[in-house]
């Protein structure tokens, strides 16, 4: 069975974005390292370094390569939670860490990587058949930066 994986080209800092990565989000693990030993469009032999980790159940390839393109929201990372705590504790650790937030659960961590911190619930509401009780949801998630599951669910309970 073919594996997916995510690549993340980081101009520097890759093994200090990956470091955060797994210290914050559960169930998370840093696996093989690898330094290229050639040469290659990106630098001299050594400058080049691969990291394998998994943040939950994804698997995701870190590469410190020096500068080609900057991350943007065309790709981001969803971290679907069951709590309220859990949120908090996850959205208050990116941006103590440099991260800056956005709108609807959305954050760029210091690196420039697109974050989605969401309750699990959120995308089973808007998807609910009554229309009405998920047009109420969207309108106040698209009022919010941080989620509020709380409000969420007084929204969609009418």
């Amino acid at each position: 069975m073919p594996q997916v994986v995510s690549n993340l080209w980081f101009a520097e800092q890759a093994r200090e974005a990956v470091e955060f990565y797994v210290s914050v989000i559960p169930d998370s693990r840093i696996g093989r390292t690898t330094i290229l030993p050639a040469e290659t469009p990106s630098g001299p032999p050594g400058s080049v370094e691969l990291i394998e980790f998994e943040l939950g159940d994804q698997a995701f390839l870190a590469m410190k390569a020096g500068p080609l393109d900057s991350f943007n929201h065309s790709f981001s990372i969803a971290i679907l939670l069951d709590s309220q705590a859990e949120i908090d504790r996850i959205w208050d650790a990116f941006l103590a860490n440099g991260g800056t937030p956005e709108a609807c659960g959305w954050l760029k961590d210091r690196w420039g990587l697109s974050w989605q911190i969401v309750p699990r619930a959120l995308s089973e509401m808007v998807a609910d058949s009554d229309r009405e009780r998920a047009k109420r949801v969207t309108e106040v998630m698209l009022g919010m930066v941080k989620i509020d599951l709380a409000a969420l669910d007084r929204a969609f309970n009418g």
